[in-house]
């Protein structure tokens, strides 16, 4: 986080001018900065970095907001992320795999699904993450990380149950 914005869209450093960032949220932005970049799903590093850093920026700007009327700051913090960085990722992805033909139509069905059960399918399946993982990653209960991937894997089936199947025994 070593700049931010100016009126006019030009970088300026931090340090120029700056107040000292809130304690809680420096401890939220290290906690969290490596885990956001994993699920930037954005094909480099550097864009990782930005799409993040943009994303901790608005959640910044929101900060007391975020602190004094959140009931759960981790789902807040997720929510906001997905907004600035995931989706950008995802929906990239979601384009990219519309475009691949895997001569059955399970990219086009993926890219098809309703966000949340997207994101549930690409983090446990494409991505590799535990259940747990995930249900931390969007700020969420593990049961409704199952159910939305039951969900996605019932709008996918019959057609992809094979496919989905034989992932689903390499990923449990």
């Amino acid at each position: 986080m070593s700049e931010e914005v100016g009126d006019d869209d030009s970088p300026v450093p931090l340090d120029e001018g700056c107040l000292p960032l809130p304690v809680e949220f420096e401890a939220l932005y290290l906690f969290n900065q490596v885990a956001f970049h994993v699920l930037a799903v954005l094909g480099t590093n550097d864009a990782a970095e930005q799409a993040v850093h943009r994303g901790f920026l608005e959640i910044l700007n929101l900060w007391d907001k975020l602190k004094a009327e959140s009931e759960d700051l981790q789902q807040e913090v997720w929510a906001i992320m997905r907004r600035t960085v995931i989706s950008e990722g995802l929906l990239s992805l979601r384009e990219r795999m519309a475009a691949l033909d895997s001569g059955r139509g399970l990219y086009e069905a993926l890219g098809n699904l309703p966000p949340r059960q997207f994101d549930v399918m690409v983090l446990r399946y494409i991505g590799g993450h535990s259940t747990k993982r995930i249900a931390w990653y969007m700020g969420v209960t593990a049961s409704t990380v199952d159910y939305h991937c039951r969900q996605a894997r019932q709008r996918l089936a019959p057609k992809y149950y094979r496919i989905l199947q034989n992932t689903q025994e390499g990923t449990s």
